[in-house]
């Protein structure tokens, strides 16, 4: 009899399938049997289509008490950090959409794998699809972080939804700095329930990032490419979401990947990055949320940017047009600011490359009668982020000049690598 952990071989009249027998989820009919491939992901296999099953290797299965799974005192100790999600997500039926319902103590249930590489404690901080990801829960994870960092973890992993992942993993950057170990953001891009999910796949090489990986910084860990051969690893404050669906939607944005993680085990480093070493980490969740981004287009209303001093907005991000620039119309409007004492930080819609306002008359007119700050290879999203985590230090405008184009936690690079483009 074939138990739960096991490997083994099931045959059915139309194909052939080798892999571990996995505990059934609720939402699976008890008529079925669940299988993990070697390529993470699950399948499920009506009993009566089994002509044979055969167990080839005798498994171990996780036993738990209480929720949480047994400890190894041989393997290292990790924090699981849920927020919510596609990768704690299934179909809910009664609304036929996908929403947050899984927990993280179901997940090592269906990736027995995980138990490979550590110990885990699990901890729900919000249970959000990502769009209603805020500050209030960019604080409450920051603060687990460094609570788990200082209990000794040797790792933490934080599941979390993709649409925003790259604003909360540049948030933690700033928020928690100084790591010892690193912090790994992992999400998906389908839910646990479908076939083509890539949720334990990628949960996999997260926890493989954060027990064996040398680096400690805080990273998204997603496909590297649509097959399912290697996940990397992104700097937070680096990465954007490029895709609406694809796997490997997330890429480095200026930056290279710091390392390749496959689902074997191995990783190889691919950049420079901060390394593991006993150091104390810094919690800072200090943020000024009265902060506005700005998207520049053809025929923009200057009096837009009135609603932003109206409301005594406190700092503006713009994502400008080529290397920085608006129309002249908003020129006057933005010395408004400047006289109001609000900072506004230029960045590129490009997203790729950096700015420079020192070439044409319009940058010109934005540095020097605007005072517009340069935002040079941030990303809008992180440039927004930061400036949020400036504020809330100073409000004094040249301390935050100076705190904006200084380089914290990776966010701006001396010089954009030609290698760093996406074709």
């Amino acid at each position: 009899m074939a138990k739960p952990g096991d490997t083994i071989k099931v045959v059915t009249k139309d194909a052939e399938y080798t892999g571990i027998l996995i505990q059934r989820p609720e939402m699976v009919p008890g008529n079925s049997i669940i299988l993990k491939l070697d390529n993470g992901y699950n399948i499920g296999i009506e009993k009566n289509k089994i002509q044979k099953l055969t167990v080839i290797k005798a498994g171990k299965e996780t036993k738990h008490e209480a929720g949480k799974p047994a400890k190894n005192k041989s393997l290292p100790n990790v924090a699981i950090l849920s927020t919510g999600g596609t990768i704690s997500s299934k179909v809910d039926y009664k609304t036929g959409g996908v929403s947050p319902n899984l927990t993280a103590n179901d997940f090592i249930r269906a990736e027995p794998k995980l138990a490979e590489y550590a110990n885990y404690d699990f901890k729900q901080v919000a249970q959000v699809l990502s769009e209603d990801m805020d500050s209030k829960i960019w604080t409450a994870l920051a603060k687990e972080i460094y609570a788990e960092i200082k209990k000794g973890k040797q790792g933490i992993i934080v599941t979390h939804g993709t649409d925003t992942m790259h604003y909360t993993s540049a948030a933690i950057s700033f928020m928690v700095q100084n790591l010892p170990v690193p912090v790994v953001f992992v999400g998906a891009q389908r839910s646990v329930d479908r076939g083509s999910s890539d949720a334990f796949p990628n949960l996999l090489t997260a926890a493989i990032a954060a027990t064996k990986w040398e680096g400690a910084e805080a990273v998204i860990c997603m496909h590297e490419s649509t097959n399912d051969n290697a996940n990397i690893l992104i700097r937070g404050t680096k990465a954007r979401k490029m895709h609406t669906e694809r796997r490997d939607a997330f890429r480095p944005i200026n930056d290279l990947p710091l390392a390749r993680v496959d689902y074997k085990g191995n990783i190889l480093n691919v950049s420079e990055h901060k390394k593991r070493e006993e150091r104390e980490p810094i919690l800072n969740t200090r943020l000024d949320t009265k902060v506005g981004l700005i998207w520049s287009y053809p025929e923009m209303e200057p009096e837009i940017i009135d609603y932003y001093i109206k409301n005594k907005y406190h700092g503006i991000v713009i994502a400008g047009t080529g290397l920085g620039h608006v129309q002249h119309s908003l020129i006057k409007k933005l010395k408004e600011c400047s006289k109001a004492g609000i900072p506004v930080v230029m960045t590129s819609q490009c997203i790729y490359g950096r700015t420079n306002m020192r070439v044409y008359e319009t940058g010109r007119r934005l540095i020097f009668e605007a005072n517009v700050i340069d935002g040079a290879d941030m990303t809008p999203e992180t440039a927004f982020v930061k400036l949020m985590h400036v504020l809330g230090q100073t409000k004094d405008i040249a301390k935050v000049k100076t705190m904006m184009e200084k380089n914290l936690v990776g966010e701006i690079s001396d010089c954009t690598g030609a290698n760093t483009f996406l074709i």
